[in-house]
């Protein structure tokens, strides 16, 4: 079996089923967030630094394939990835990859509709409803 590595998603890549339709097979799927980041929308989501930020998602296990075959898509093609850790509702906590903008969107930046699609996503993996609610524009 290949070597897997464990992904954390905050943006549209964390539900699983979105995933599978991209033919990738996500594993062990639980929900996490991180701290001390914030979320930032512009065309997509990327995460930035933010003292007291949390930015809740989903934790997975993809091989390195599946990981470089998602990001070559040329909407994320520019996402790097950089190791957080990211904290379980167990109150354990796992170290894992997440992909970021190495430059994010500067100024007032925004993207109505996929804000919109992130709620429905959010809610459909069962994140808090009260950072559901702010996952706006």
């Amino acid at each position: 079996m290949a070597e897997q590595v464990t992904i954390f998603f905050y943006g549209l890549f964390m539900d699983p089923e979105a995933l599978q339709a991209k033919g990738l097979r996500p594993r062990q799927v639980r929900q996490a967030y991180v701290e001390r980041f914030a979320l930032k929308l512009g065309a997509r989501a990327t995460l930035v630094a933010s003292r007291d930020g949390r930015v809740y998602g989903t934790i997975m296990r993809l091989t390195h394939a599946e990981v470089d075959q998602l990001y070559s898509d040329p909407s994320v093609v520019a996402y790097r990835p950089e190791p957080v850790l990211a904290q379980l509702a167990d109150g354990s906590a796992e170290l894992a990859l997440c992909f970021n903008l190495p430059i994010p969107p500067q100024g007032a930046s925004g993207n109505p509709e996929y804000a919109k699609v992130l709620q429905a996503v959010a809610r459909k993996m069962g994140l808090p409803e009260p950072y559901v609610a702010g996952l706006t524009s």
